[in-house]
């Protein structure tokens, strides 16, 4: 009998188009430590983001390995939940094409309309350190799959 072999493989693009629906994505400008800024969220917006070691994205680039670390907060009386991403580990970036950005904050699980999107980016300018946020549409973003975990 002739034997068959299987190959597998992940089709990223569809991974995270998938991953990516029915979310909203901002883009933050804030020069400081990332335990410094979701402290401020947490003061600031009454949340309570917590570093999730399970979901930190590790990226090898240049036979090396960058580590990119995630916090999250879930709301207790609904399916949404915030992340906020470093984008940046000692020189290299989660997202390339958003240099600029210190922060990514991710909005998913949960329908996030253009009124509630604007509160919060309005409540995140409020925080001290803050310089830029901004909305990213799906469009821009290269690299989505960096962001899936």
């Amino acid at each position: 009998m002739a034997e068959r072999s299987f190959k597998l493989s992940l089709n990223n693009q569809e991974l995270a188009e998938e991953f990516f629906e029915d979310t909203r994505l901002l883009g933050i400008m804030a020069p400081v430590k990332d335990y410094q800024f979701c402290w401020h969220l947490n003061n600031v917006l009454g949340m309570d983001f917590r570093m999730n070691h399970g979901i930190e994205i590790q990226l090898k680039r240049k036979k090396r390995d960058y580590f990119f670390t995630v916090f999250e907060y879930g709301e207790p009386t609904g399916s949404l939940c915030y992340y906020v991403y470093c984008n940046q580990d000692d020189g290299e970036y989660l997202l390339p094409e958003f240099r600029h950005f210190d922060f990514l904050w991710l909005m998913k699980g949960d329908f996030v309309s253009d009124e509630t999107l604007q509160q919060t980016i309005g409540s995140i300018k409020s925080i001290h350190g803050v310089q830029l946020v901004a909305e990213l549409t799906n469009e821009k973003i290269k690299n989505k799959e960096n962001l899936v975990f």
